[in-house]
């Protein structure tokens, strides 16, 4: 079992983003510290560091790491140097991501660290905007469907969510099954589609991937926000692809039926990114750590 020593210097490169600024937080030398990493390595036989000019970037194994350590590493500082664990709940994270994630998951996670001290300020939006914003200090920490491509920003692999296709009963009724397993893309086509945009992003990823081509259905409805396009299906507006856990309570109720059962479901990893560095802020660290720990409790997405 590594020692806490070796387990706290390993959380701070994870949020620092470099073996320097770990040292310079820890009052240690580098060199010291890169022992200690090739230490922790060692005992744990992998690699948790990808190490370049541009940092040291966070392996698969680094994320999984943090997230089961995190909070206990600072709780045990917390007990040690109380004023350093009112740090870490004081103070205010700006959150932001697709409004049906952060209403349904994101805060639920996060309210009981109101209690504590923390506060939260919320923006709801598309991805690619909010990512933007991240980079410009508009937030401190992005739940993205959109892996970030930017130096600047640090993401870390979260969840994957699976999507469904689902449509009224009355519709579903309509599909040919025997014509679905022959010609699903003509098996579907007179359907109309409730979309999120214009660009037809969720059910334009389910045709691509599972049928190879864009839909030729027309659009009934286009509604940003997935709860309005389940409630558009559920109205009998049209069909659409939704995430699993918005669609499961609408499955289970028999209000909307699969359309189509893949032999695998098309999936879509969502990452936690963050500004480079940024995780050295007791409170954001807490807010992430938290997300990361607890994400496995959501059930399927």
């Amino acid at each position: 079992m590594p020692g806490l020593d070796l387990l706290s210097t390993f959380l701070e490169i994870y949020r620092c983003g470099s073996l320097s600024a770990a040292a310079e937080r820890l009052g240690l030398t580098q060199p010291a510290v890169s022992g200690q990493l090739a230490r922790l390595e060692e005992e744990l036989g992998e690699t948790l560091f990808v190490r370049s000019r541009r940092g040291a970037a966070p392996t698969a194994r680094a994320a999984d790491l943090a997230a089961r350590i995190g909070t206990r590493i600072d709780e045990l500082r917390a007990a040690t140097h109380p004023s350093s664990g009112l740090a870490a709940h004081v103070g205010t994270v700006r959150v932001a991501g697709p409004a049906e994630l952060i209403t349904l998951r994101v805060l639920p996670t996060l309210a009981p660290l109101t209690a504590r001290g923390l506060r939260l300020k919320v923006t709801l939006g598309l991805a690619a905007e909010l990512l933007e914003g991240l980079a410009a200090g508009e937030s401190d920490l992005v739940v993205s469907a959109v892996r970030p491509l930017r130096q600047d920003l640090a993401a870390t692999p979260l969840i994957d969510e699976e999507f469904v296709l689902v449509g009224p009963p009355a519709l579903a009724r309509s599909v040919d099954p025997v014509r679905l397993a022959e010609d699903p893309v003509g098996a579907l086509a007179h359907l109309p589609l409730v979309v999120y945009a214009d660009d037809l992003p969720i059910v334009r990823r389910y045709w691509l991937s599972e049928f190879g081509g864009r839909p030729p259905n027309g659009v009934a409805v286009t509604v940003p926000d997935l709860r309005g396009v389940l409630a558009a299906v559920v109205a009998g507006a049209g069909v659409s692809a939704l995430p699993r856990y918005l669609a499961e309570p609408a499955l289970t109720a028999g209000s909307v039926e699969l359309l189509h059962e893949p032999a695998a479901p098309p999936l879509n990893t969502l990452y936690l990114a963050v500004r480079a560095g940024a995780l050295v802020h007791p409170p954001l660290a807490l807010v992430h750590d938290r997300i990361r720990s607890r994400a496995h409790l959501w059930g399927p997405l």
